[in-house]
């Protein structure tokens, strides 16, 4: 007999041999039908893997990321076969599963594939799918395996199979096809329903650009139709609000190939829009007792060599700037954090002094491969609303559970209300990648742990998604598509004090090291505007909006008045403009809609008679406009603007 530890604690003994679909048949005839995959002590395991020791074991199913995983990964063996079928002669490389779907690299040789392929490549992924043929996992010697695929004159698997170890080789079977595969499978092909191949790349082997490049084909799938429809849906919206597509029809940023990848350009509006977001933080930090500071672009490399930063990403950050004076080195400025501890280290500091809470909305510069730039969400120049807190242990846990509150504060503030916490540790094995003894990591992590369990936060533990100077707490939003986002971040640090000899003298009148909190809510500008973009589809809430209302006159007749209302509106403190070209209304309320203003105020003969405007709302089609003095108008401005923006 064996002792099985399911995820509830709870133990169940077997007799050994027992498979994980045993195991779930036991619990429920539900979850059998329903259990795709499973790990075993930690590694992923076929469903009818004889399990032959104690140990613990998750079963999943659709809803589980890993049950994907291995959904998508068993795809990517049916498509490589029907590939395989379609094309003679082409050699495989790999098949992954990845965050939506899969793909395979494969050597087309002379065989070209374009999107009019598509269609006959997914029926006979389906029809072989329909036969309902099971993945069995089998082991190969090192010798057996490079004789197969040398038959098979496939350098690629070769090359893979003699970089493996002997004994450690396993293929995948199914129906007539054969694959090197290290394993996590669905039970059979009838489970997949639903396929689509979504698009063709170039690739080159193994990521290297001296290689040959090979053909990537990218696919989805899904045990329903419904559910593939749904994604293709999903998909097509998320192209409608497209943070690129939305900051040029909104007149928010740009790029130039002049200026260079990666930085972008914040044109009037986008920059009005980024200072509205600064000065609403800058009020809840000056409430919260934060101090702003300003740092430099640039600093010396012995800064980040200090700091450990160099170490880390001093590879893959730009390049060094030299100064006329010999073996004087500069870098762009990769983070404010060492600043933020050199501006503490200016003078001594009591115990009776602390916390110390230093913000600024500071630019920083990393290098991201061309490949790898996308949007604002990942660029090469961007401005974080970082601040560090410099606080005694005792303090700690009161300071942390006050920047919990100032990140919900923001969150409720911008409409992000479903997100939960993320508790990012060390890895538990490779420890190597960071820095600091593990009586400072334990201490750090415990003190997150705590905080956000007091807070009763929504939380998930990740291991190895830590800084490489300190645990984290990471805030993961889903958007309106129901995608996820990592925005606020903080972070507990107690090394970057000891590198820096950052000391306070405590009331036993001797020195000691503070604690040091990083924090930023919004992470960096650009991503979190980017991502606000997409959740709102460009209908930000109505403090943040760049222009609040639109005048638009109904004739050249009426252009005074409409002055005379927005000289009006200004004194209410709201952002508006007008429209008095020489156009009909419908079309000034069309494109009024298309630039998503909130507020289309309508003049003609009887407002200017009466002394008021017709109010439509954006996105009111068929609704009747109201018509409503100016004071009454600011009113509802401001009653619309108080259900997100509260005091802090």
């Amino acid at each position: 007999m064996i002792n099985i530890t399911l995820p509830d604690g709870s133990v169940k003994k077997f007799d050994a041999g027992v498979t994980p679909l045993d195991v779930a048949m036991s619990i429920s005839e539900g979850l059998a039908r329903n259990v795709i995959s499973a790990s075993f002590n930690g590694t992923t395991v076929e469903t009818k893997t004889p399990l032959t020791t104690d140990g613990s074991l998750i079963l999943y199913t659709w809803n589980d990321k890993e049950g994907k995983k291995a959904f998508w990964h068993s795809t990517s063996h049916v498509l490589a076969q029907a590939l395989q079928e379609m094309y003679s002669g082409i050699k495989l490389t790999i098949g992954p599963a990845i965050d939506n779907g899969f793909y395979y690299d494969v050597d087309f040789g002379e065989h070209t594939i374009t999107d009019k392929d598509f269609k006959a490549i997914e029926d006979r992924v389906l029809a072989i799918s329909r036969e309902k043929h099971e993945f069995k996992m089998r082991s190969a010697t090192k010798a057996e395996a490079l004789e197969f695929y040398k038959n098979e004159n496939n350098p690629y698997k070769v090359e893979l199979i003699e970089n493996l170890e002997d004994g450690t080789i396993t293929f995948c079977d199914h129906a007539t096809f054969t694959d090197l595969c290290r394993g996590g499978h669905i039970p059979n092909t009838g489970i997949i329903k639903a396929m689509k191949i979504m698009s063709v790349a170039g690739a080159y082997w193994r990521g290297d650009e001296k290689n040959k490049q090979l053909t990537r084909v990218y696919g989805i799938s899904f045990p329903k139709q419904k559910d593939l429809t749904e994604y293709l849906e999903l998909l097509e919206e998320a192209k409608r609000r497209d943070h690129r597509k939305l900051g040029k029809e909104l007149e928010l940023f740009a790029f130039s190939s002049k200026v260079g990848q990666g930085l972008p350009l914040w044109l009037p509006k986008g920059a009005a829009l980024r200072d509205r977001l600064e000065q609403f933080l800058k009020k809840a930090q000056k409430k919260a007792g934060y101090e702003q500071v300003v740092t430099p672009h640039i600093g010396q490399k012995e800064l980040y060599v200090t700091s450990g930063h160099y170490a880390k990403y001093g590879a893959d950050s730009f390049q060094p700037i030299h100064t006329p004076n010999e073996g004087e080195e500069f870098l762009l400025k990769p983070m404010n954090c060492p600043h933020h501890c050199e501006i503490y280290n200016t003078k001594p500091w009591s115990y009776k002094d602390l916390p110390k809470r230093y913000a600024e909305f500071g630019t920083v510069y990393r290098y991201e491969q061309s490949g790898e730039l996308h949007g604002l969400t990942r660029v090469r120049g961007f401005t974080q609303d970082d601040a560090h807190i410099f606080c005694t242990p005792d303090q700690l846990d009161e300071e942390f559970k006050k920047v919990i509150d100032l990140v919900l504060y923001v969150f409720s503030s911008l409409g992000f209300e479903n997100f939960s916490a993320q508790i990012s540790l060390r890895d538990q094995e490779n420890r190597e990648k960071y820095i600091g003894s593990d009586e400072n990591w334990e201490k750090a992590e415990n003190a997150i742990i705590n905080a956000a369990k007091d807070k009763g936060l929504n939380t998930v533990v990740e291991y190895g998604e830590a800084a490489f100077y300190g645990p984290k707490l990471d805030f993961m939003v889903k958007d309106a598509l129901g995608r996820q986002w990592q925005l606020g971040t903080i972070q507990v640090d107690y090394n970057l004090p000891e590198r820096f000899d950052l000391t306070y003298k405590g009331a036993d009148n001797e020195l000691h090291r503070p604690v040091m909190i990083h924090r930023a809510p919004f992470g960096s500008m650009e991503r979190f505007i980017a991502i606000l973009l997409e959740n709102t589809a460009g209908n930000f809430p109505l403090w943040l909006m760049p222009e609040q209302a639109i005048i638009l006159s109904l004739s050249e007749k009426y252009e005074n008045y409409a002055k005379k209302v927005l000289d009006l509106l200004e004194n209410h403190e709201i952002r508006a403009l007008i429209d008095n070209r020489n156009e009909t209304i419908g079309k000034k309320i069309r494109e009024a809609e298309v630039k998503k203003l909130p507020f289309m105020l309508i003049v003609g003969e009887e407002e200017e008679k009466n002394g008021t405007i017709s109010v439509r709302k954006h996105g009111d089609a068929g609704k009747s406009n109201q018509t409503m003095t100016i004071e009454e108008f600011a009113s509802l401005v401001k009653e619309e603007i108080n259900k997100t923006l509260k005091a802090f």
